[in-house]
């Protein structure tokens, strides 16, 4: 299984190639974008980032995984474009 970390994403704007310092945590076989975090709780603005990151990487499947739960599973969010 072939994985990306902290991988750059560029954005493409009207033929110019811009480089804004996006990174995303990792990416799983160019299929799955992954945003790690260690918060209180996820926020609508950690969803737009994923949501950002996804549609300028053309990548349909992202997760947030948020460690700083008691139990993993409550801080994990699916998001599908």
């Amino acid at each position: 299984m072939g994985f990306e970390r902290q991988k750059s994403i560029d954005i493409d704007y009207k033929g110019t190639k811009l480089n804004c310092g996006f990174r995303a945590d990792l990416i799983v076989e160019n299929k799955l974008l992954i945003e790690l975090k260690a918060i209180e709780r996820i926020l609508p603005i950690h969803e737009a980032q994923l949501l950002t990151y996804m549609k300028l990487s053309e990548i349909g499947t992202g997760l947030i995984l948020n460690f700083n739960t008691k139990v993993l599973k409550d801080g994990i969010k699916r998001m599908v474009l």
